[in-house]
């Protein structure tokens, strides 16, 4: 028996769903979908990262534990890896994008006032990079070195409030400097 809201359901009532769905309708995100939404596939990675699984095989058996409130978490659709999968092949990351950039513009406000230690008048950007190993025999497209693959992240922090401004995937020679020219463009 089903009392009150759950938790999951009181953090994603704060979300602009009016703006997920103008995303999803400007991908044609939920075209030919019967069953498992882009708003079902989101609330399943949300749901998949607060609670740190990080295989489909590990959300799905998550979520099956919670059948009877999937209902009340917002979910509508069925859940299984091969669903979760193919809607993680097909439908089209603009979406997230998109609905991210929304995300921070609400976030940003928030945190406009917060005080960092230091007196300046202006935004402080941190800009970090991270290189991703990867298996040169699966990835050869992504030489690193002679004997291995790999991808750097860099990333635009915001120090006041911690939010990330961008994000960019390159390959790991890349060096950080560069991505200065491309956080102009």
């Amino acid at each position: 028996m089903h009392t009150g809201k759950l938790v999951f359901s009181q953090l994603m009532k704060h979300l602009p769903i009016d703006t997920f769905h103008r995303c999803v309708e400007r991908y044609n995100g939920n075209h030919k979908v019967k069953s498992f939404s882009c708003l079902d596939q989101y609330l399943s990675m949300a749901f998949a990262q607060l609670i740190h699984r990080e295989s489909l095989r590990g959300i799905e058996i998550c979520l099956r534990a919670q059948q009877r409130k999937l209902y009340h978490m917002g979910i509508r659709g069925g859940i299984s890896r091969n669903t979760l999968a193919n809607a993680n092949k097909v439908r089209d990351w603009r979406i997230y994008a998109d609905f991210a950039q929304a995300l921070i513009k609400l976030a940003r406000p928030l945190y406009a006032e917060e005080k960092l230690g230091l007196d300046l008048d202006n935004t402080i950007y941190a800009l970090d990079s991270t290189i991703i190993d990867l298996c040169l025999s699966v990835f050869p497209w992504a030489l690193f070195r002679s004997t291995k693959s790999a991808v750097k992240l860099h990333t635009l922090l915001d120090l006041r409030g911690n939010i990330r401004n961008f994000i960019h995937i390159s390959d790991g020679k890349l060096y950080d400097v560069n991505v200065l020219d491309i956080l102009l463009t």
